[in-house]
């Protein structure tokens, strides 16, 4: 990768995953309870993932409280919910039958979500479409998931509604990650949504293998390996780092300059499972970015 140390930093926003965690008082709020989170939250991040709509739509009275609580330079990256993304309901025993989620890529839903979301509009850097790991028999092939994205994407109902927004995809599938995919991206105009974490493959070689296809907005979501572990670690008191990754953490500094030296827009999401406290763990690229 380019060592270029000196780019401009001015499309990289670093934020948080969520944000209204009463034991970031004194990192990040005043104090644990009786205040505006996200406008406190506001005044030291220039951005943040809201992470609560992917299980449900939002309320137009939220949204309209979200963009109020935040100044006009602020920008959110949104998670579209699930409602759209799901292939198939979660089962609700393990031995239970499959059942076709009729809403999956649906372009009357997804317009339905844009227009409660459309207060956000101009605050929204990206909206995130984050796909499970999709088996054989929720999804035959790469092909047949990049085709359905295509008709999604391509869908005349959409084509007033989508050029207004900046779209980013997240497979959980590592094999889906080969130049159809993100050629693909390309040819749309989408980003991709880098995730370290669970059972994806570490992004820095990802982004090195396929640096020359992107163009436009990506996101880097931070999430770590063990989710479960990182809880009992923590206690859930997301105020010290309980696992330190300064050396996984140089490599993904090294690939964000990269980014930006190839004028790639970039939203990096940190997740308190992560290290342990998004906030600090920021506070550590900050310093390792230069910042």
């Amino acid at each position: 990768m380019k060592q270029n140390k000196g780019v401009p930093r001015s499309n990289l926003r670093i934020g948080t995953c969520s944000w209204k965690y009463p034991s970031w008082e004194g990192l990040v709020y005043s104090k644990a309870e009786g205040i505006d989170y996200l406008a406190e939250y506001a005044r030291k991040f220039a951005t943040v993932e809201i992470d609560q709509w992917f299980w449900r739509l939002p309320e137009p009275s939220t949204v309209a409280e979200y963009a109020a609580a935040v100044p006009k330079d602020f920008r959110f990256t949104v998670k579209v919910p699930n409602q759209i993304t799901l292939t198939h309901f979660y089962k609700q025993r393990k031995d239970g039958d499959l059942v076709p989620n009729p809403d999956f890529l649906s372009p009357a839903v997804f317009k339905d979500f844009l227009s409660v979301l459309e207060p956000l509009r101009e605050l929204t850097g990206c909206l995130i479409f984050q796909f499970e790991y999709l088996n054989k028999k929720k999804m035959e092939s790469k092909e047949a998931f990049l085709s359905r994205l295509d008709e999604f994407f391509s869908s005349s109902k959409l084509s007033s509604a989508l050029p207004k927004w900046t779209c980013a995809v997240e497979p959980r599938n590592p094999n889906f990650l080969s130049s159809e995919y993100f050629d693909f991206l390309g040819s749309h105009g989408l980003g991709h949504t880098f995730l370290q974490g669970y059972y994806m493959p570490p992004i820095v070689p990802i982004y090195e293998k396929f640096a020359p296809a992107l163009r436009g907005t990506h996101v880097v979501r931070l999430h770590g390996p063990d989710r479960e572990g990182m809880e009992k670690l923590t206690g859930e008191k997301w105020d010290r780092i309980a696992a330190p990754k300064d050396a996984e953490l140089s490599g993904i500094v090294d690939m964000t300059r990269d980014m930006l030296s190839r004028g790639l827009v970039v939203y990096l999401n940190v997740n308190n499972h992560y290290e342990g406290s998004g906030p600090l763990t920021i506070e550590k690229l900050r310093r390792m970015l230069g910042q």
